[in-house]
């Protein structure tokens, strides 16, 4: 929501100020340098972005329009769920497996619907699991493990915002390009008078004038949003690691659970008595 708001914000501000100033907004109306230069922008896409990248990335800037930000209520899923796990994992490390296997019909993610329905995340926790079940690893190498699983998802999703970031860096490029076209065509006006040729270069320069407002106003915060939704899914990684990593040197569940706790950022991190109280009916549930 705050997406649209913010777009309607920088229109009504550029075009806004340019009525205050006495400018007419039919000499900014250029259909045909719009056409130009989000023809060649898209154009660009095609030819930089295989088809899974534009599909994500189509995914993504969607995903601006609402808001992304974890609740505290979603990061005590998390936590409730990887207490429950890790418990069980403690009073029988094969009682784990068939859980890990068949994730969408166990009973215990079923609780935690926000995590249930995150494929990324399910297969983080899922994947480790089956792992340490199968062929047990150090929590030194298990950190390397979850750190390039870490790292080779976030990169993944990047290709979105980056394409955007790039393709914002050339639309002040295509918009001279828009302009430039407008000047030839302008040359061969110059018999017909100073109204018209006036504004044939006026045309031109709005150009020049769209592609850099498209940049700065629109591609580059855009990416920037979607970066920003980016690292709110990567931090929900970095919690669940760190239960992973305390399991794996055999804390106790609770103690794992306080290694998550900790690692949410503070305006969303739950409280040491909310969690201890929660995961102490969560375990009576299991019993």
């Amino acid at each position: 929501m705050l997406v649209i708001v913010g777009a309607l914000v920088v229109i009504g501000s550029v075009f806004g100020g340019s009525l205050m100033e006495g400018g007419s907004l039919h000499v900014l109306m250029q259909p045909v340098e719009l056409l130009i230069i989000c023809g060649a922008a898209l154009g660009s896409l095609l030819i930089a972005a295989p088809i899974s990248v534009i599909k994500k990335l189509v995914k993504q800037t969607l995903g601006t329009l609402s808001d992304h930000s974890i609740t505290q209520a979603q990061y005590v899923q998390i936590l409730l769920c990887l207490y429950e796990i890790i418990k069980l994992g403690k009073s029988n490390p094969l009682s784990i497996e068939p859980i890990a296997e068949n994730p969408q019909n166990s009973e215990l993610f079923k609780r935690y619907p926000f995590v249930l329905h995150d494929p990324q995340m399910v297969d983080f926790i899922c994947d480790t699991l089956k792992m340490q079940v199968t062929s047990p690893m150090t929590p030194f190498d298990l950190e390397e493990l979850l750190d390039t699983d870490i790292s080779t998802v976030h990169h993944d999703d990047a290709q979105g915002p980056a394409t955007v970031t790039r393709i914002g860096d050339a639309m002040p490029g295509l918009g001279i390009v828009a302009a430039v076209l407008g000047v030839v065509i302008t040359m061969g006006k110059l018999t017909e008078g100073k109204e018209v040729i006036g504004h044939s270069v006026a045309a031109a320069l709005v150009g020049t004038f769209l592609g850099i407002l498209a940049s700065y106003g629109f591609m580059q915060p855009l990416a920037a949003k979607m970066e920003a939704n980016l690292e709110q899914h990567s931090k929900m990684f970095h919690v669940i690691k760190a239960a992973l990593i305390a399991f794996a040197r055999e804390a106790p569940p609770k103690a794992c659970v306080e290694f998550a706790r900790r690692s949410i950022p503070m305006e969303v991190r739950p409280t040491f008595k909310d969690i201890d109280t929660r995961t102490s009916s969560a375990g009576k549930k299991a019993a």
